[in-house]
């Protein structure tokens, strides 16, 4: 049995105007094939977690976490993903390693109180 191991990759618009102009149909399509994907990858419990910064300039980013038996198979899922395939984002792989997480991590519960 192979034990997997975390990789994250980090992902950039190739076009930042998307934020502001909402994308050409293409790239709105790339997108909702790159979010189908990591949606079924997660159900499968390859991508432990997938999201975006918020912000609306060039800083944004996105990032993946996921297991993978090894780096090769890391950056074939990474290669493989709709927005790099058809160059709407860039993408740049880390082995990673999760070190805490909270329980209620990927659902929309809001915060416990921290006091």
């Amino acid at each position: 049995m192979t034990e997997h191991k975390q990789f994250l990759y980090t992902l950039q618009l190739t076009r930042t105007e998307m934020l502001l102009d909402g994308g050409t149909r293409e790239e709105r399509d790339v997108v909702d094939a790159h979010y189908q994907r990591l949606k079924r990858l997660a159900a499968e419990g390859v991508v432990l977690l997938a999201g975006r910064t918020q912000n609306a300039d060039a800083s944004t980013f996105g990032i993946v976490i996921l297991e993978a038996d090894d780096e090769a198979e890391a950056e074939r899922l990474m290669l493989e993903d709709p927005a790099v395939v058809h160059g709407v984002m860039q993408a740049k792989l880390y082995p990673y390693r999760i070190a805490a997480a909270a329980p209620n991590l990927g659902t929309s519960s809001p915060p416990k109180n921290r006091q």
